[in-house]
């Protein structure tokens, strides 16, 4: 279960958001990590240096830290903080896209760093400094509020007012993890971004908050250019009408503009639904269409996504379908609507069955001693990520060009060997499942 502590934790930040004022934000923060003082604007960060409300910035839970001061020529590297288990940086920001610039690296010995942002998103990947080499590595934050105007929010559910709280705060929080993270220097930056990606989708698509648990929304940033930003809307048990009902499309309506992206993947809760004319061809359909109305409102690029298959075998190692006719409904919206489709779907139905019923259990996390079905661990997760961006590669979609140089081709007839992706787990646990199945 997830530890009474860190539930605290959520809590009092949850009542925080709400204490402070908005003038408290700011759009630029520069911090350096040193027990000695400043040298230049940066704001001093030691081991004494606790996130307020008041300091707006600061650690967020109580690991211990190692603030080590180097006597060397590469003064960007002189000073920086590490930590032998994951620790937490926030800052207060304002909604928005964030371009966030750390500086890592030790003159004595190597540095491997993983870093992810918000509730676990992850956007560097064991990025190594050899001995005396330094580091700077940019990526790009999305930081949302629940408020859609003075009267109306976004409807949350109870997780994401605790576990899933640092999506919805109002303060830039980062993970750092990995065998040795050194940090040295960490600056954050308000942007405009030319293209932003929206995610709508359920429990496969959101920022998973505990292990054993992801999925491959929060993984998306990890192949990206810091010049696309991510923004990840999708919840847990979501349907696209539960989705509309709790305002978050309406939110999505305050946000979008030209050159966005709008990605969208349900079914799995929506096949559950029950009612008169409820169905694939008939609610679901229209509920796809309205969502891309919305979107091609804003001008901004609606993308279809099928949900991805559950790990259900036949006898002779096929996947059967689980989904019923929503996939299906997909395509047709997106053919008949001239929509770029992403066939999830399909490209997770060649992964798992090329795996077999034995190696896909690898895809997948134990939950109290059994293997779930429907939500991934972090390495399927991972591939099922790798899946989404090769059907924008191959969409020829704008944001193509976006994707990192040295990301190959990405085929799930051979997905990545179980243990080359190097997915250090964050601390957070749980032995509750996600939301929906």
């Amino acid at each position: 279960m997830f530890s009474y502590r860190f539930t605290l934790l959520y809590i009092v930040s949850f009542v925080a958001c709400y204490a402070t004022e908005p003038n408290s934000q700011k759009s630029e923060w520069d911090f350096c990590f040193s027990q000695n003082p400043a040298q230049d604007s940066s704001i001093l960060i030691s081991s004494n240096t606790a996130y307020s409300d008041k300091l707006g910035y600061g650690f967020e839970t109580n690991t211990p830290l190692n603030f080590v001061t180097r006597q060397t020529s590469n003064s960007t590297i002189a000073h920086f903080v590490t930590a032998e288990k994951p620790f937490f940086f926030s800052a207060r920001v304002a909604e928005g896209n964030y371009r966030v610039i750390v500086t890592l690296g030790d003159s004595e010995g190597e540095s491997i760093t993983t870093i992810k942002a918000e509730v676990r998103r992850l956007m560097l990947e064991r990025t190594l400094t050899t001995k005396g080499q330094s580091l700077t590595r940019e990526f790009i934050v999305n930081v949302r509020s629940y408020h859609i105007s003075d009267k109306v929010d976004v409807k949350l559910k109870p997780r994401e007012r605790t576990t899933e709280l640092w999506n919805w705060d109002n303060k830039l929080t980062l993970e750092f993890n990995g065998p040795r993270p050194c940090i040295a220097r960490l600056e954050i930056i308000k942007i405009d971004t030319l293209h932003t990606i929206y995610l709508a989708g359920d429990s496969t698509v959101c920022d998973q908050p505990l292990e054993p648990f992801a999925s491959w929304g929060q993984m998306l940033p990890r192949f990206f250019e810091p010049t696309v930003a991510i923004a990840n809307h999708a919840e847990s048990g979501e349907s696209l009408r539960s989705f509309i009902g709790e305002k978050r499309l309406a939110k999505l309506d305050t946000l979008l503009k030209e050159g966005d992206f709008l990605f969208i993947q349900m079914g799995h809760n929506d096949q559950k639904e029950k009612g008169l004319n409820v169905g694939a061809f008939t609610t679901y359909k229209k509920s796809l269409e309205q969502f891309i109305a919305l979107a091609r409102s804003h001008h901004t690029t609606p993308v279809l996504i099928t949900p991805m298959n559950r790990r259900t075998f036949d006898s002779e190692g096929r996947v059967t379908n689980s989904l019923l006719d929503y996939p299906a409904a997909v395509r047709l919206v997106a053919k008949e609507q001239a929509v770029a489709l992403i066939d999830l779907n399909a490209m997770s139905k060649i992964l798992y069955e090329n795996l077999g019923p034995e190696k896909t259990k690898l895809l997948f996390p134990m939950v109290r001693g059994q293997l779930e079905a429907t939500h991934h661990n972090n390495y399927g997760s991972y591939e099922l990520a790798k899946c989404i961006i090769q059907g924008i590669r191959d969409n020829h979609l704008s944001i193509s060009d976006a994707i990192l140089d040295n990301l190959p081709a990405f085929d799930p007839i051979h997905p990545d060997i179980y243990g080359t992706c190097a997915l250090d787990q964050s601390p957070f646990v749980s032995s509750e499942k996600p939301y929906g199945n």
